[in-house]
């Protein structure tokens, strides 16, 4: 049994990872016609900028990859769903503990933003990991090549 829709799961990804890169582009080319101190602070973030647009393209490639049904977009997705949720623990952990006391709001803030966005990455993996999302993301023989197909005097030129 499917916790998600397939498709749901492949859209979703597909347009929050989109979005996630158009806005990441944006607020960088803002950053770059800020002036000299924007573009210092841009260049010093250099590689923790390409490491999350990496990350964001690997969802984006994911979700695109579940759409067309490509046995690479499971383990793809999966991997991104586990390290969006470990990055955003960690983010919400460094934000929480940067506050001052009392930090209950805060703590509740994220919680009613990170719960859903964790739950939804779970149960992404759940469905990525059905029986049913495995025979039918495994089963597009365009995505491997059968020994079975190829001519034996073929295989060894």
């Amino acid at each position: 049994m499917d916790i998600l829709d397939l498709q749901l799961v492949g859209w979703t990804y597909t347009v929050g990872c989109g979005i996630a890169l158009l806005a990441g582009a944006w607020l960088t080319i803002g950053m770059q016609m800020a002036g000299e101190k924007a573009k210092r602070e841009l260049a010093a973030r250099l590689l923790e900028d390409l490491l999350l647009y990496s990350i964001w393209l690997l969802g984006l490639a994911g979700g695109v990859g579940v759409l067309l049904g490509k046995g690479w977009s499971r383990p793809a997705l999966e991997l991104f769903c586990w390290v969006l949720m470990i990055l955003l623990l960690m983010s919400a952990a460094k934000r929480l503990l940067a506050m001052p006391p009392p930090r209950w709001v805060m703590g509740l803030s994220l919680a009613v933003f990170i719960a859903p966005v964790i739950a939804f990455c779970v149960a992404t993996i759940l469905t990525l990991r059905s029986e049913a999302v495995v025979k039918q993301l495994s089963g597009n023989v365009h995505d491997r090549v059968h020994l079975a197909q190829i001519p034996a005097t073929a295989r060894w030129r």
